[in-house]
């Protein structure tokens, strides 16, 4: 009798978790580097927002194509390749020389990182019911702020024991940490050797209580993602999510250190802070949807509860040009990203609620890609009005986006018509 785990989907939302945590390491040690090297081979911010731009546009191209080959492949095999491929690119930054090779090794980065999030989405479809999905992306999703937090400290340190280059290759080779986890550990929940009878009844109980009826093999799958108001709405909220979010990621240690006169070991002390917030926000966002529908809420209206209660947090982000100090400034930084991430835990689940198993990560990365493309505009404005205007208009867009956002998601989704005279809005 092979040994069986209680609440083996647990451990799979851990996998998630460590996952992004990842990803999110390779991600944002850039941004603590980018005082040094910036320095050091004459980069100026517009030079360095072009640097990452190029990752924001092959994380774009890509997310789409990422999610097809999700659901076209096994998730085994996908992520895993995916996880090596960025953790390969993120340590050849430590070669980079000027802004075209910083540009073209970002590129391959986001190449292989663009397969996380639509991969979180299909694990999420197959793995848990509606009910605990914002859960188990919420859990995902934290690793999005403990990446950031771990990244910032541990790039600093190694920045000021090894220099810059060091930082690139001792976060990239995390990664390889991870592949060999999932590769070991992870199987569909009706190949899994561990699970047992109850969870997967579990699991399977309540699977369509929103989703769309399957689609035949013969349907092509990104004419029937297209082709719903529901992608278009989740599409429409992340291109004006995604911004917030690529600002905390790439600009606050350039921030404190421009603007507030912090030098390295003082981001070290402080940037990792915010990051602390959003893996909160994460958790929190999580447990949002339930506990609304727990008041009596259909699942879909939970969903754009959660996403209003939290995108009502970001304006706080007012205050943070007009902080009396550096410290006071990441304060206020702490609300944004702890509003973002509440945010993120809708977001990200929605494509597993509102479509087919078989193109849930196609939606997710579709529209993740329109997101990015969001994210990438935001970037280009800001390395411009940070040389020429300076940061209160940026804080000003945090503000009010994901409030537009979360009207959005109230005008245009509805529930799959298959299911339409079962719930209700």
């Amino acid at each position: 009798m092979k040994f069986k785990i209680k609440g083996l989907r647990w451990y799979i939302a851990t996998l998630l978790l460590l996952v992004t945590t990842v990803n999110y390491i390779d991600r944002t040690s850039i941004s603590v580097a980018a005082p040094s090297f910036k320095q050091q081979l004459n980069i100026n911010d517009q030079q360095y927002s072009y640097i990452i731009i190029v990752f924001q546009l092959c994380y774009l191209i890509m997310q789409p194509i990422s999610g097809r080959l999700l659901d076209f492949l096994n998730l085994r095999r996908g992520f895993s390749l995916a996880a090596a491929w960025w953790s390969v690119a993120n340590i050849l930054h430590a070669f980079a020389h000027s802004p075209l090779t910083f540009g073209i090794f970002r590129g391959l980065l986001g190449v292989g990182e663009a397969a996380n999030f639509p991969g979180i989405a299909k694990t999420a479809s197959e793995w848990f019911p509606p009910r605990e999905r914002t859960i188990a992306t919420g859990i995902a999703n934290i690793g999005s702020g403990t990446g950031a937090l771990i990244a910032t400290p541990l790039a600093a340190w190694i920045i000021l024991k090894w220099g810059w280059q060091q930082a690139f290759v001792v976060t990239g080779a995390i990664g390889f940490f991870w592949v060999a986890l999932w590769a070991l550990f992870y199987r569909s929940p009706e190949d899994h050797p561990m699970i047992t009878p109850e969870e997967l009844a579990h699991i399977q109980q309540g699977q369509n209580e929103l989703n769309a009826e399957e689609i035949s093999h013969e349907k092509g799958v990104w004419k029937v993602v297209l082709s719903q108001r529901n992608f278009w709405g989740i599409a429409i909220a992340r291109f004006l999510s995604e911004p917030a979010w690529q600002f905390f990621s790439y600009w606050i240690p350039i921030y404190l250190v421009s603007q507030r006169g912090m030098n390295i070991k003082q981001i070290g002390y402080y940037a990792w802070i915010p990051f602390l917030a959003a893996g909160l926000g994460s958790f929190i966002g999580g447990i949002l949807s339930p506990l609304y529908q727990k008041l009596g809420m259909s699942v879909l209206t939970a969903r754009n509860a959660s996403m209003t209660t939290s995108a009502l947090l970001m304006p706080f982000a007012l205050f943070i040009a007009s902080a009396p100090s550096g410290e006071w400034a990441v304060f206020w930084l702490c609300f944004g990203a702890f509003g973002h991430n509440c945010i993120s835990a809708t977001l990200l689940t929605l494509p597993a609620d509102l479509f087919p198993k078989r193109t849930v990560a196609t939606a997710n990365g579709i529209s993740g890609g329109i997101g990015y493309l969001g994210g990438m505009l935001f970037t280009w404005t800001v390395g411009w009005l940070a040389m020429n205007v300076g940061y209160t208009p940026i804080f000003t867009a945090i503000a009010f986006l994901d409030i537009i956002g979360a009207a959005v998601l109230w005008a245009f989704l509805r529930v799959p018509k298959a299911q339409s005279n079962t719930q209700a809005i």
